[in-house]
């Protein structure tokens, strides 16, 4: 456990992490600097260990996570607290760094929503790739109904994963969204019984990292790039990193394997 974060390797799945975001009295908050730090410095580190093909998220008890700790900003506290020159800056350099990190991290996530994913909650597992819900699970980019925004770049990921329309109705009501309508909505995609989110979980995890893990980075890295880049742009950056697939000995093992077959 590293400052609320679980760092695991399942002896059932090979190259792959899970990471257990666990505060069980902030309902799974990730907005203390040590919650912050845990999942930035976890990020940097598996970016340099090609050993790990994908990471699995999730949380402990009850909720995902309960985004920002209410509590402390009640009372003013760590990211919440200062001047509003302060508090831009507790941003910037606070939980801010979540998405970028995990936005330009070459490894895939996935997010095993178990629970409510409330506000910067919700906004964490949007980030991720890829998204599997237990029928227990619910979403709420609530910010507004605390008289607040998504200071975490939250507009953003929600838009790329559910559309500009879909995410006006979340972001300007605050309404829960349960497992069956994020469904629907493609904010995941697939539903299953509490029990069998991991394994869920994880079986996604695998087929994913079965693959070569210079080819499934690359690939993230295209996914990325095609939200914002243009047609030709994403071409350039295609020739590029194909150029450089050529090249890995596992392309080359994989292509005798299948003309052998």
């Amino acid at each position: 456990m590293t400052n609320g974060l679980r760092v695991e390797r399942p002896d059932s799945v090979a190259n792959v992490e899970v990471w257990t975001i666990d505060d069980p009295e902030t309902r799974n908050a990730i907005s203390s600097p040590e919650m912050i730090a845990a999942l930035v410095d976890n990020v940097r580190r598996i970016d340099e260990d090609t050993t790990v093909r994908a990471v699995v998220l999730t949380g402990a008890g009850k909720a995902f996570s309960s985004g920002g700790n209410v509590r402390d900003m009640a009372e003013g506290k760590g990211m919440f607290g200062g001047t509003p020159f302060e508090q831009r800056n507790s941003y910037r350099h606070g939980i801010q760094q979540i998405p970028l990190a995990i936005h330009h991290s070459e490894v895939p996530f996935i997010a095993a929503v178990n629970g409510p994913a409330v506000g910067a909650g919700c906004d964490l597992a949007m980030m991720c790739d890829l998204r599997i819900a237990s029928e227990r699970a619910w979403f709420a980019e609530s910010f507004v109904q605390l008289g607040i925004i998504p200071g975490d770049g939250g507009a953003w990921f929600l838009t790329q994963a559910i559309g500009p329309a879909k995410a006006a109705e979340m972001a300007l009501t605050g309404d829960r969204v349960d497992a069956a309508k994020a469904l629907d909505w493609g904010m995941v995609s697939q539903v299953c019984a509490p029990d069998e989110l991991l394994d869920r979980a994880l079986e996604l995890a695998a087929r994913v990292a079965k693959n070569p893990s210079h080819a499934v980075r690359m690939a993230k890295q295209l996914l990325r790039a095609s939200r914002t880049a243009d047609l030709g742009r994403v071409l350039e950056m295609s020739a590029a990193l194909q150029a450089i697939a050529h090249q890995e000995d596992e392309h080359r093992d994989r292509v005798r394997a299948w003309l052998d077959r």
